[in-house]
């Protein structure tokens, strides 16, 4: 199972290297920023010990389409894509909030509700609501951005006003953003069959001091995602959804016993499971994208993304 784990490249003109759970993001000459997904998975904040096949490029292909898809919206990041796990765009400053919007109520703000909370991140939910049921306005419920491995953070908007971690101005901008582009994520997900319950969005200012949308978007690391055709049946027998995101990683060590917290161990992931997660962040590709999914040669993964990097920035 070959994968990659880390990268620890020195490109021309590299300044400084960031390693976040997921990608690994290099700033060149203070100019691009070369952004390479791994195949590590994180799940509860944790990054576990064993790689998923094929799970980078998947995530790295189904954001660079949505980028493109939503650039018409909210200006982005992105400028290329010279490999199946690379990504380079602008450098920006990112603001230290992520923007979650919920359309359900599903995972998190699920486990919430169920322990009687009504209240999250200074939003009301209705009472007399079941797991996965339709919230009747999309609700956002932002998170502080986890720094140096601690777990991000749900924060209300007027903590965010009071404490200047975002102006006014600006955060009136983000959640203008936030709203259109969950519209088009939701029209883009219903006409391959599914339902965007819930997803975050980072942004940040680039040089020219411009608001623009960083990260991915709209991929099973960072959304959930229904089937449409089942929603209502499974929902009116009060069952289980079928459903498209890593929520079926974090169900699976839930089962086992971990979530995330002090003295807990990560549970052995098999040969046999770590291939089943694999076949299934094949399948979100292909249901997501509505395109077959291409493995990409992976004999010599780091050689190959050092290659055409280097060749890219020689371009330029």
């Amino acid at each position: 199972m070959n994968t990659i784990i880390k990268t620890d490249f020195y490109f021309s003109n590299q300044i400084s290297k960031y390693k976040g759970k997921v990608r690994d993001v290099y700033n060149i000459n203070n100019e691009y920023l070369v952004m390479i997904a791994s195949d590590r998975l994180s799940a509860f904040d944790v990054v576990l010990p064993r790689g998923i096949p094929f799970k980078g490029q998947i995530l790295n292909q189904i954001a660079s389409k949505m980028l493109n898809a939503t650039s018409h919206i909210v200006p982005n990041w992105l400028q290329d894509s010279p490999d199946p796990n690379v990504s380079i765009g602008q450098i920006c400053i990112p603001f230290k909030i992520e923007m979650v919007i919920r359309g359900y109520l599903s995972g998190h703000a699920a486990r919430l509700y169920k322990s009687g909370i009504r209240n999250i991140c200074g939003v009301k939910m209705p009472n007399g609501m079941f797991e996965n049921d339709k919230f009747p306005l999309p609700i956002i419920t932002p998170t502080t951005k986890a720094i140096d491995g601690n777990h991000d953070e749900d924060i209300s908007k007027e903590d965010i006003l009071k404490n200047t971690i975002v102006s006014k101005n600006d955060y009136s901008k983000l959640e203008e953003y936030t709203i259109k582009l969950f519209e088009e994520g939701t029209r883009i997900a219903r006409d391959q069959g599914l339902i965007l319950v819930d997803t975050k969005y980072e942004f940040g200012k680039n040089k020219n001091g411009d608001i623009i949308l960083i990260d991915e978007i709209h991929t099973p690391d960072s959304s959930r995602y229904f089937y449409l055709d089942t929603y209502k049946k499974l929902q009116k027998s009060k069952s289980p959804q079928k459903q498209l995101s890593k929520e079926f990683v974090r169900q699976w060590l839930i089962s086992q016993g971990f979530q995330g917290k002090e003295n807990q161990t990560v549970p052995l992931m098999t040969d046999e499971y770590i291939k089943g997660v694999s076949e299934r962040y094949i399948e979100l590709y292909e249901k997501i994208t509505g395109e077959r999914f291409i493995k990409a040669n992976v004999t010599n993964i780091q050689s190959r993304i050092n290659k055409n990097i280097e060749d890219y920035l020689k371009s330029k």
